[in-house]
């Protein structure tokens, strides 16, 4: 099983990107940040984009109307009425609908603006991760460069609109990416438990389909929503071997399982992550059956939040139906989300590269710079 591990595949990327020069006595896997982000984000992430390709960019359903004044929130809606595109995607495009429609003239009241839009979407749903962090970081994007202080505004204005549409295409294409660098890490004949529906876990799974590869997946039910019900379907669709299991069933299927995938609410800046209930147990149990648990997430799902227990999430309930009455004195636990340390997570897909837990802090400090 040596050959299928972390350490062994990411040692073979980074012989085939750099030939004889790597050093054999270190495995990548455990090199420091600056030798492992060289492995994993300059030829490897580059070829992924690469093989991605220009795509067409979706465009908002909602038609301008000049009687009405431009609102944020509308624009947002509007592009969250794409079934594929992330909330947080929406914000992005939204905020950059915000600097095209602006009738500011000086950076300062553009950014005002943007800091009000920025708030506005924030405070639609307070206890999206995503949706917050995806805003934070377009205000950090778009608003950081000097060369701002010296041009004129129309110049200027014209920068961050350019700079809001590679955000939102970078962004865009996040799902992409982190499916093309997932692949080598999906082989013939194993076996992927996965937990609820991530749309970039499905993306991955796709793409290995797509390629050919033959391997089956256990999908949880994903209570209190039954979003693994959902993936499930999906990926019956595709011709993918599935059999769905209670959330109770982990541990007793676990044996039969040689990885475990699954998304992200939001990534913090332990290296650890928020995610639907059950994904904490889940990697318990593989931790404890030295099975490996992948991360996928987009690199706008990291958040400046550093949660040392359960208990320090921001509250996030759902309602959950048992099928019986339950008496008013019975308490009902309804969050619908923990916390994942990272000593028990192998590695993110991140459209910025594959990252080790370690190195998440580094590459927020560099996204929030």
């Amino acid at each position: 099983m040596w050959w299928r591990s972390a350490s062994f595949i990411m040692d073979r990327q980074q012989q085939q990107n750099q030939g004889d020069s790597s050093n054999p006595n270190i495995s990548a896997y455990y090199e420091t940040r600056a030798a492992h982000h060289g492995v994993v984000t300059s030829d490897w992430l580059a070829q992924a984009q690469a093989a991605i390709g220009p795509e067409p960019q979706p465009q908002p359903q909602l038609s301008p109307d000049p009687d009405k004044p431009f609102s944020v929130i509308d624009q947002f809606n509007s592009w969250r009425k794409q079934p594929h595109l992330a909330e947080a995607v929406a914000a992005i495009r939204a905020l950059a609908a915000v600097i095209r429609s602006s009738q500011a003239t000086t950076m300062m009241q553009l950014e005002i603006e943007l800091k009000k839009a920025s708030d506005s979407l924030k405070s639609w749903d307070t206890s999206s991760i995503s949706l917050t962090a995806g805003c934070d970081l377009f205000m950090r994007y778009v608003t950081r460069t000097s060369a701002l202080e010296y041009e004129d505004f129309n110049s200027a204005k014209s920068r961050l609109i350019e700079r809001a549409e590679k955000f939102g295409e970078i962004s865009y294409k996040a799902r992409k990416v982190i499916a093309m660098l997932s692949q080598d890490f999906i082989f013939d004949g194993c076996t992927i438990l996965v937990h609820g529906f991530s749309r970039v876990v499905f993306e991955v799974l796709k793409l290995a389909a797509q390629n050919n590869k033959l391997f089956r997946v256990f999908c949880t039910e994903g209570r209190p929503d039954r979003t693994g019900l959902r993936l499930s379907n999906e990926l019956a669709k595709l011709d993918v071997p599935v059999k769905l299991l209670i959330d109770s069933a982990v541990a007793y299927t676990m044996d039969e399982v040689d990885m475990v995938f699954v998304g992200a609410d939001g990534v913090v800046e332990s290296g650890g992550i928020i995610n639907m209930m059950g994904t904490y147990q889940i990697a318990l149990v593989a931790h404890s059956m030295n099975k490996p648990v992948y991360v996928a997430a987009e690199s706008y799902k990291f958040a400046r939040l550093y949660p040392l227990d359960q208990k320090d999430l921001a509250p996030a309930l759902r309602p959950i139906d048992f099928g019986v009455p339950i008496p008013s004195k019975v308490e009902v636990e309804r969050s619908a989300r923990d916390y994942t340390p990272p000593q028990y997570l192998t590695l993110l897909f991140t459209d910025l590269g594959v990252l080790t837990p370690s190195v998440v802090s580094d590459e927020l400090i560099q996204l929030y710079l």
